[in-house]
């Protein structure tokens, strides 16, 4: 009982914390997301996704999946940086499509960022693609 209420306390002062690290550093995020068609969505994200910023885009991710959506790109063209919470994020999103047999397509031409997908080898899991046309064309196809 005391752990679960620390780390309700510990999520809520995140929760602060964050708000008031994007407010005084003025960090550049942002999140979008397009409905294709009954089955497929698109979230585009950009700026820095971290430790701050990652919390917004995975409740997003979890409620596009949780309307139904079952072929999910996420377009990162316009990030500038990204991290462990991010890829986190990413492969908790792959493990909740799985089911469905889903699939969640990646776009990347950032040389910084697909290199990060490299050395974790998440490269392997998540098709990145230079364009959007491709990564939907990809998540189509299965």
């Amino acid at each position: 009982m005391i752990r679960r209420v620390a780390a309700a306390r510990s999520i809520a002062t995140l929760g602060r914390e964050r708000r008031s690290y994007l407010r005084e550093t003025g960090l550049n995020f942002h999140i979008e997301d397009t409905e294709i068609d009954a089955r497929t969505h698109v979230i585009e994200l950009g700026g820095e996704i971290d430790l701050y910023t990652a919390p917004e885009f995975k409740e997003r991710l979890l409620a596009v999946i949780d309307e139904g959506k079952t072929r999910v790109v996420v377009d990162l063209s316009k990030a500038t940086f990204i991290d462990s919470t991010t890829l986190g994020v990413l492969v908790g999103g792959v493990k909740r499509l799985r089911p469905s047999d889903g699939s969640l397509g990646i776009v990347c031409s950032d040389r910084n960022i697909v290199k990060i997908f490299e050395i974790t080898g998440l490269d392997r899991v998540f098709p990145i693609h230079e364009s959007r046309d491709d990564a939907l064309a990809s998540v189509a196809a299965g």
